[in-house]
């Protein structure tokens, strides 16, 4: 495995990569949030709550949400 390294051994350049990588994790999750609250209940596939917590999981969660958990 590889040595971990510490955020003040990372490039400019490595840290503005996360940094943007995280940007747009947190605006794909409050989208997903924000899509969710403002979506009737019957315009939903499953529920509210289970979409909620499934919205936590990095990535895959707000993904999941667009692609299976809305109905249109």
């Amino acid at each position: 495995m590889g040595k971990h390294r510490r955020w003040k051994d990372l490039t400019t350049g490595q840290k503005t990569a996360v940094g943007i990588v995280g940007l747009a994790q947190l605006a794909l999750t409050a989208s997903a949030y924000r899509d969710l609250l403002n979506r009737p209940d019957d315009k939903v596939n499953g529920t509210k709550v289970a979409w909620g917590i499934a919205l936590l999981v990095n990535w895959v969660g707000p993904i999941a949400y667009y692609l299976d958990g809305r109905k249109d």
